[in-house]
């Protein structure tokens, strides 16, 4: 249900935009002067500008008298019933002597769709929205898109304000069809309006949008691929951050790498939070492709298109001399890369001190429960047996003395 202050607000957009496409309609910017738009499938009226009123007038269509099927001519006017693209054209009416009254240009078309749109976050400073018209009108067209953020409205009636935080979505002249809004707030939610105007009348959309929903990243750029010496199933893969965002701490990204041999069709999926991986199990002598695609870091939005593709083939299984390999642990394999923003992940392959020291106590305690279970099983196995061997000695002490009973003379036991 629509609160007072969000249908104001919703009929301050409309208005914005209803006012901005009157001025365009009747500004005459349409074309050139002369020019008489209608509607497909409607009657249009064509009416002789320079004629007296009641006085006869005679038509031509294209510099010629034969006029469209349908047509009649009423004292001063044209009419052309349900017109179709077949009757645009040059309309000129001519006085009895042939005199040249006036002219124009008539051309038709259909009335503005509802526009379809969406919009997408390329990084976290602004915003795009792309449309397209959903009915070909036949007809120049314009399109007008603004904006409102939705603030988070003050508790007070008497300080809520529904305009503000409006404006244009500007356009790009080169680009009809997108509008950016630059500055925009990450966590914030904006009401976004498209409108389309043609010469005879305009239709718009509303959509609502937020800024982390719709934040898709370029794709990363610079991928390279390259063997690792010595080494046939590795390939080291890097890249870097796409030029359109931002590097800045509190804003990272994190990638997906995908890689396969070119002869197969199955794809390898891995993630890291570097710009740069190894890939350890690549299919020796074979050349592989690799791609990679970026999703901001805290997995807002969606992930990027996929990077143009890499190829390279890991290097032949020729093992080094020992002095070679001496010299090869003793120097790095790589240069050292510039420190990433994203959390320094090793490559795979390299082992962590901490890592083993923390499998070697968790393999202690793992040993240790398991001691303490037997321990404690083999104490209560001990415990039962003990008190079954007291019980048998019992028992056997109680049939002795029967037996000696029983042998005993009657008179002695009485």
């Amino acid at each position: 249900m629509l609160t007072p202050v969000s249908y104001v607000g919703r009929v301050v957009v409309l208005l914005a935009a209803v006012l901005v496409t009157t001025s365009i309609t009747m500004s005459g910017e349409w074309g050139e002067e002369g020019v008489t738009y209608g509607q497909l499938g409607k009657d249009v009226i064509l009416t002789c500008a320079g004629a007296s009123p009641g006085s006869p007038v005679e038509w031509r269509w294209d510099g010629a008298t034969v006029l469209p099927g349908d047509s009649a001519a009423p004292p001063g006017q044209l009419l052309l019933p349900r017109a179709q693209l077949a009757s645009e054209g040059i309309y000129s009416c001519h006085d009895t002597s042939g005199l040249l009254l006036s002219s124009t240009a008539l051309r038709l078309g259909r009335l503005p769709g509802v526009p379809s749109f969406s919009c997408r976050a390329s990084n976290y400073e602004n915003f795009s929205c792309f449309w397209a018209s959903s009915v070909e009108t036949f007809l120049p067209t314009r399109y007008i898109a603004t904006y409102r953020k939705r603030l988070q409205q003050p508790k007070d009636e008497s300080q809520r304000s529904p305009t503000s935080d409006m404006g244009l979505c500007i356009q790009d002249p080169a680009h009809p069809l997108l509008c950016t809004v630059s500055k925009s707030q990450f966590w914030s939610s904006y009401r976004m309006n498209v409108t389309e105007v043609n010469p005879l009348g305009s239709s718009f959309r509303l959509q609502d949008i937020t800024v982390q929903a719709i934040l898709k990243p370029d794709p990363p750029e610079g991928l390279r691929a390259e063997p690792v010496p010595a080494a046939p199933r590795r390939l080291h893969v890097s890249w870097e951050y796409p030029s359109s965002w931002p590097r800045e701490p509190h804003f990272q990204l994190r990638f997906r790498l995908q890689y396969r041999p070119v002869i197969y069709n199955s794809w390898s999926v891995v993630e890291t939070a570097n710009v740069s991986e190894v890939i350890t199990d690549a299919f020796m002598g074979l050349e592989h492709v690799v791609q990679v695609s970026a999703k901001d870091f805290l997995d807002a939005g969606s992930w990027s298109e996929w990077s143009a593709e890499a190829w390279a083939t890991p290097a032949t299984g020729q093992t080094a001399a020992p002095s070679e390999a001496a010299t090869a642990a003793a120097e790095p394999e790589w240069p050292a890369e510039e420190p990433s923003l994203a959390p320094n992940n090793e490559p795979v392959g390299r082992s962590d001190p901490t890592e083993k020291v923390a499998v070697l106590v968790s393999l202690g305690v793992f040993a240790f429960f398991v001691l303490a279970v037997i321990l404690a099983f083999a104490f209560l196995l001990w415990i039962r047996m003990k008190k079954h061997s007291k019980e048998a000695t019992k028992n056997h002490d109680l049939l002795a003395a029967a037996i000696h009973m029983k042998a005993l003379p009657k008179a002695q036991i009485l």
